[in-house]
Parts: C-alpha cells; sequence; structure tokens
C-alpha cells in the first residue's frame, strides 16, 4: 500500500504527541520538538496534488537554519516512553552541544536525511516553500500571546517523498 492511501490522525499526531523535525546529514544536523504541523495536498490537477506536511519554526531555533540551508527535512513521531526525551529536544539548543546525547534515542541516516531509530512513523520532506509569517497579518490575540518576545514563526511546506513505518 503506497502512503498515499493512508489516513493518519494529523490532530492527534501534532497536539497530543509532538514530533521532531530534523534537517541536515547525520555528520551535520540538528532537531527539534514541534506541535504545530498540517497535512494535506498542494500544487496539482485533482486527485493529484502533491501530498505536503507542513512545519512551523521559530526564527530564533539553531534548526530553523538547518531548514533554511538544506533541501529536505524529516518529521519523527514516537511511542509515548520517548515523551521526555521530546521534551529535552524542545527545551535545550544544539548550539550549545549534543542535545540528543541527553536522550534515549539514537540518530540513523536515512535517503535525503536524519531520523532516528525509535521512531514509530516518520515523514521524509522535500522543502518545496517556505515563507515568514509577518505580525501584523496574524490575529491579534496570536501577536499579543506568541509574537510579544520572539519572531513570528516560519512556515516550511515540504513534499511527502517517503514515509518510514516501525
Amino acid at each position: 500500500m503506497e502512503f498515499k492511501d493512508k489516513s493518519y490522525d494529523v490532530f492527534r499526531m501534532f497536539n497530543d504527541r509532538w514530533a521532531l523535525v530534523t534537517a541536515g546529514t547525520i555528520e551535520n544536523y540538528n532537531t527539534m520538538t514541534i506541535a504545530w504541523g498540517s497535512m494535506g495536498t498542494i500544487w496539482g490537477p485533482p486527485h493529484k496534488g502533491r501530498p505536503i506536511l507542513t512545519i512551523y519554526v521559530s526564527p530564533a531555533r539553531y534548526t530553523h537554519s538547518f531548514l533554511e540551508a538544506n533541501e529536505y527535512f524529516t518529521v519523527s513521531f514516537f511511542p509515548g516512553e520517548y515523551r521526555q526525551d521530546l521534551s529535552v529536544l524542545g527545551s535545550k539548543s544544539g548550539r550549545d552541544g549534543d542535545k540528543v546525547a541527553l536522550t534515549q534515542l539514537t540518530p540513523v541516516a536515512v535517503e535525503h536525511g536524519v531520523d532516528f531509530e525509535q521512531a514509530e512513523l516518520s515523514f521524509v520532506c522535500k522543502k518545496l516553500y517556505a515563507h515568514q509569517f509577518e505580525k501584523e497579518q496574524v490575529p491579534q490575540e496570536v501577536a499579543d500571546w506568541i509574537y510579544k518576545r520572539m519572531p513570528p514563526h516560519t512556515m516550511f511546506i515540504g513534499e511527502i517523498i517517503d514515509v518510514i513505518e516501525r
């Protein structure tokens, strides 16, 4: 069965489970926890749209520069037992050292990027588009709550080119 024929509970995947977005090569990568994302299709005729995964990353995050510099990224979901590891990877910066070493996770090279042995579901994405949100264009309550002390997120749209299920 091709991944385009599968169904994913996107709302729970991002909201409840979180994920890691990773960009770079096994020799030089960074990863971070994300809880915002969406999936759908874009830029194709009816019934033939490109399958996409969209993520939102603050320019202040170290991973942002890896997403900008690389053509591919992965988005990986884990069993609940790794929640603490995702918490560590969302609260520490790769600028300060090897934060993955503080977790139980094992990075592995995959075609076009880096994934983790413990991930049960991973999407390999080719970056199609990136756009910096503008504070003036988001709802005022969002600007007041989220963007009061940080720059608006960048939206990265990636075409899903592979799905890894373990």
